[in-house]
């Protein structure tokens, strides 16, 4: 199974190789992994020693071969690579202000692979091996799943390479975090062709609703996954926030964004559309523009 993504900025398709890629493959697509390691990977207390593990200064000792593996610009982050006193310091690494320029109209959250569905119905025909896809139980809430039954959504995946802080793609108020319970499952391509439900309905998550005068009301989730300790909100609710300003940031792991928007009020880039029609995700990062 190759993992095939497009490039936006050059254009061309590319194969991404995850990190722990042989463990992955026998977790979700081999019936004795499912059977003997699964159950032990999703229990909380192995997410949360890996994730103390990863706090500890002798993880630091790690960052290094990691940037050298997956090819990692540390040039962008605002520490050198001798200054994180952990791994976890080097993961959730903030940016130069000029790494990431904020351009117009809606942006992406974060860095990853975007999916982008202009109807939310579309989205079960897509992953054909999951079962139906609910926002009813990824919201784990009838009245807020019949306000975006009618919604686009996006689905922005974060690697484990990526820039792994998320922010707002519009201006407006944002309200607190609502927080589901749920396991932590891995985020990864092979975890969601395995069942695409199961991953975003059963894993860890919490949404906040981005209220906007021009384009209504943008709901965000970040969702948590495998080796993941913690989902951590950085912005103050209620509070006027601007395009581009950060949102949380996430622990070791690779995660994902959860975007509903109003399909009325914004047009998702074409291009972003017709890649997810063709099974291939977008790569993107933080502060391009991916609707109008």
């Amino acid at each position: 199974m190759q993992i095939k993504f497009i490039d936006r900025k050059s254009g061309k398709t590319q194969i991404e190789t995850p990190p722990g890629e042989g463990f992955l493959k026998l977790l979700y697509n081999n019936p004795f992994g499912k059977m003997l390691f699964l159950p032990l990977v999703k229990r909380k207390f192995l997410s949360e020693w890996y994730g103390r593990k990863m706090n500890k200064p002798s993880s630091s000792k790690k960052i290094k071969q990691f940037v050298s593996d997956l090819n990692i610009d540390i040039t962008e982050a605002k520490k050198s690579i001798d200054e994180f006193t952990s791994f976890n310091d080097f993961f959730y690494r903030k940016l130069k202000p000029e790494a990431r320029p904020i351009e117009s109209d809606f942006i992406s959250p974060g860095d990853g692979k975007l999916l982008a569905f202009e109807n939310i119905q579309d989205v079960s025909s897509f992953f054909v091996k999951g079962r139906k896809f609910t926002l009813r139980e990824f919201l784990n809430n009838d009245d807020l799943a019949k306000e975006y039954d009618n919604a686009s959504m996006l689905i922005l995946r974060l690697a484990p390479n990526d820039y792994h802080r998320y922010h707002f793609p519009y201006n407006g108020i944002p309200s607190e975090s609502e927080k589901i319970d749920g396991d932590y499952l891995s985020v990864s391509p092979y975890a969601l062709a395995s069942n695409f439900t199961k991953v975003f309905c059963e894993n860890k998550r919490e949404y906040c609703i981005l209220k906007s005068e021009e384009k209504g009301n943008i709901l965000l989730a970040p969702v948590g996954a495998t080796m993941v300790g913690s989902i951590l909100s950085t912005y103050t609710p209620n509070t006027t926030i601007n395009k581009g300003d950060e949102m949380g940031y996430f622990a070791f792991g690779g995660s994902t964004v959860v975007i509903l928007i109003d399909k009325n009020k914004i047009k998702i880039d074409n291009d972003i559309l017709e890649n997810t029609k063709n099974n291939i995700e977008t790569f993107v990062k933080m502060g391009e523009k991916i609707g109008v």
